[in-house]
């Protein structure tokens, strides 16, 4: 497994080669993620049909939605460790961990237990088809009891990577996925050993795997002594300190607040998809999955330019920071757009993969693709934009402009154009929504006083989640950094 690192210089060297390097290990944690709910999609899709993948997609949208309330809280920790890890003063980064570390665990305890009580109440407010009701039920009952774990997971994996090592986290993501995947069929079916718990042993593969991933990287991390771990005197740090905690909170509630708008805007889509029956929601849950592979690349150079950004605005090397977006920029057309074209080429093979060639849902996700997906490309440039300029500190431009183009835009045009266009408005509201963020992202980038903001020290910079709501947010941020006293 390879050794935590410290912190890496990203203000010297060639920008587009240490921009494409330093992204290399986030997106590969990211396909991994997302390469663990697409397995986990064909084994549900095959063994149980249907309504069983319908289940599981309405539940990944509810835990999508709680581990984005956490995100902010979670980024928020991870940048004021990265800032004092950048400055030298590990004593102060492992009183955020022990703060930090005390109040994330207990919302995510929180968000468990109430989640377990009111799991019906969830489902039927989200609209879940009755066929797929009691399967969503019996799945998102065992998620929720995973949900702590995962949180914990998450949370170690960033707070390493602020300090500036991403192969650990990702050797333990590929730990977690490969317990899931290889365990998901033997409790569907009960092959083996094994007993046949359906859709629920799907839900139960996930639990093991996160919970053997999460002891796992905390023994290695104490058992090699890393400078971030409390041991000894240091646990009296998991006593949450008043300030540190005011301030992770302060700052972290608007990244919170994106991931809330982009999950509750997933949730009304899927809410409307819903009204269809399981055969149209099982293809957009299937189309879905696909896109969360597709704005992988973008999502993982918006980290690597908010890294890259941060550290030379906090090293007042301005001068690079144009360069900086625009190879993040020019990374994103390629990577993106290849995979859009790829996507167009070879959708009835890939889409196959999931459900039975003999399936209407298919040629309905067929359909889904070709209206939305090419969308994704401007999404990506948005992402960079993003990146960017909460390089400098601002954070609210950000979270406005996903509430307009996402929440509004997006929704608004799927719900009142269903009369015009019938299920097409649904489809096409994701390049409504994509086309109205770049235009706006880009009017903020080109006039707006991100340039302005003051930053303290170098830090690095917040990531984003696919805005298809299919997909666990903190993983797909790298390093985050923002924070300055005061934003426009």
């Amino acid at each position: 497994m390879a050794k935590p690192s410290r912190t890496r210089d990203l203000t010297s060297g060639p920008i587009a080669r240490t921009l494409l390097i330093f992204a290399l290990p986030v997106l590969g944690a990211n396909v991994l993620q997302s390469l663990n709910g697409s397995i986990n999609a064909i084994w549900v899709g095959r063994f149980l049909g249907e309504s069983a993948l319908t289940a599981t997609s309405n539940a990944n949208l509810v835990l999508f939605l709680i581990l984005g309330t956490v995100f902010g809280i979670g980024m928020a920790a991870t940048i004021l460790v990265a800032q004092s890890v950048g400055a030298h003063d590990l004593p102060e980064a492992r009183r955020i961990v022990g703060t930090s570390a005390t109040f994330f665990l207990a919302i995510s305890v929180l968000f468990a237990v109430c989640g377990w009580i009111w799991v019906d109440a969830i489902l039927t407010l989200l609209g879940t088809p009755a066929d797929a009701l009691p399967l969503a039920r019996s799945y998102l009952r065992i998620i929720f009891l995973a949900v702590p774990v995962m949180n914990l997971l998450a949370f170690v994996m960033t707070v390493l990577r602020g300090a500036g090592d991403s192969r650990t986290p990702f050797v333990f993501m590929a730990l977690a996925v490969f317990l899931d995947v290889v365990l998901n069929p033997l409790l569907i079916d009960g092959i083996g050993p094994f007993p046949k718990m359906g859709i629920a042993g799907s839900a139960t593969s996930t639990l093991i795997g996160q919970t053997v991933s999460a002891v796992s990287i905390l023994a290695l991390l104490y058992a090699r002594r890393h400078p971030l771990r409390l041991a000894g005197e240091d646990l009296a740090l998991l006593r949450p300190d008043a300030t540190l905690l005011r301030l992770v909170v302060v700052k972290g509630v608007p990244m919170g607040l994106q991931m809330i708008v982009i999950s509750a805007a997933a949730l009304t889509v899927m809410g409307l998809v819903n009204t269809y029956g399981s055969q149209v929601a099982a293809a957009y849950g299937i189309a879905a999955q696909l896109w969360t592979y597709v704005q992988m690349p973008a999502l993982a150079v918006g980290a690597a330019v908010s890294s890259m950004a941060a550290q030379n605005v906090g090293a007042g090397r301005w001068d690079r920071i144009g360069r900086i977006t625009a190879a993040g920029v020019g990374f994103n057309l390629v990577l993106t757009g290849v995979l859009v074209v790829a996507l167009y080429l070879f959708d009835r093979a890939v889409l196959g993969l999931f459900l039975t060639g003999d399936s209407a849902a298919i040629d309905i996700a067929i359909h889904i693709n070709n209206a939305a997906s090419w969308s994704f490309i401007l999404f990506g440039i948005t992402i960079v934009l993003f990146a960017t300029v909460r390089a400098t500190g601002a954070v609210m431009p950000p979270l406005i402009i996903l509430v307009i183009s996402v929440l509004l835009v997006r929704t608004t045009f799927a719900y009142a154009l269903r009369s015009v266009l019938g299920q097409d408005a649904l489809w096409w509201s994701f390049p409504a929504g994509s086309i109205t963020s770049l235009l706006l992202a880009a009017a903020y980038y080109r006039f707006g006083n991100w340039r302005n903001l003051h930053m303290i020290e170098s830090r690095p910079a917040a990531g984003l989640a696919p805005d298809t709501g299919f997909g666990m947010p903190r993983e797909r941020a790298n390093l985050a950094g923002e924070m300055s006293s005061a934003e426009p």
